[in-house]
């Protein structure tokens, strides 16, 4: 039997995902985790000698962090997902507010790298026109 997965129940697991990953990397990026890091890592310091600082006493540190940072990579790429799409989300918002905007330039995240390297170009020459008129006269309107 095949059960379906109904999109509430994928946004569901999401939301859970969502909010743990928010939550962890918010205390985790605390003052209070840093020193919890720090008295890990003393306390590791300190057993060396209990330990005779034995070949498998460096081994211990090196997998606890080596995990540490492997689980942490893909709670900070989710949360810096997030945060980049609300910020696209209010620049698009801004470029559709304002009328003079060009709204071509909403969801211009999607474009290919060609397309985005061509947009680019596009406004180098206008920073390159911008900067000639600046040279001829410094004391213009442009120079505010």
């Amino acid at each position: 039997m095949i059960k379906k997965t109904t999109e509430a129940q994928v946004r569901t697991t999401d939301d859970h995902f969502r909010r743990f990953s928010a939550v962890t990397s918010i205390w985790l990026g605390s003052k209070w985790a840093f020193l919890g890091a720090g008295l890990v890592v003393l306390a590791w310091a300190v057993t060396g000698p209990i330990f005779h600082f034995s070949s498998t006493w460096p081994v211990v540190i090196d997998t606890v962090t080596s995990i540490s940072t492997f689980l942490m990579v893909f709670l900070i790429q989710n949360t810096q997902n997030r945060d980049s799409r609300a910020i696209n989300l209010k620049l698009n918002e801004l470029i559709r507010a304002m009328g003079t905007a060009r709204n071509q330039m909403i969801d211009i995240e999607r474009l290919t790298d060609v397309e985005l390297d061509e947009m680019q170009a596009t406004y180098e020459k206008v920073k390159t026109a911008w900067m000639d008129r600046q040279a001829r006269n410094p004391h213009g309107p442009a120079a505010k």
